[in-house]
């Protein structure tokens, strides 16, 4: 799992994800998150702020140097957004739980299990649903 903006320990947050494979095969969360109370409301959910285009495309500009040293992979560099599976974290005010949106490829127990880690979602109420948002082109 790599963690861009990475919330404290315990601390639940909501926020965006791919499901990333380097050029060595590994696979990878890779994910930006916000704390509850630095999220944005939409509706009765809070989101994160930024989105998938944004952030890929900031990773991007960093070019090969800047991710090694953010220990991200070269995949940003090399590909566009939409091409790995990804999804977004976001918390329902209403019903007082977390909602996983995931690209389907990411709905196996070994991704969630990464997902619910990187998020600090362990002890939280979520419910993992897909998205037509959230697909990848390889899908």
């Amino acid at each position: 799992m790599i963690v861009e903006t990475e919330a404290p320990r315990g601390q639940p947050c909501v926020g965006i994800y791919w499901g990333v494979t380097d050029r060595s095969g590994k696979k990878s969360i890779v994910v930006d998150v916000s704390l509850l109370a630095e999220a944005e409301p939409y509706g009765d959910f809070l989101t994160h702020s930024r989105g998938h285009y944004e952030v890929w495309e900031a990773w991007r500009r960093l070019g090969t140097t800047g991710l090694a040293r953010r220990g991200l992979p070269d995949v940003f560099r090399m590909h566009e957004y939409e091409e790995f599976p990804r999804g977004r974290v976001v918390y329902d005010g209403e019903h007082k739980r977390f909602v996983i949106y995931a690209d389907r490829r990411l709905q196996t127990a070994a991704f969630i299990a990464e997902i619910v880690g990187a998020f600090h979602l362990q002890t939280e109420s979520y419910i993992i649903q897909s998205d037509s948002h959230y697909r990848s082109s390889w899908s």
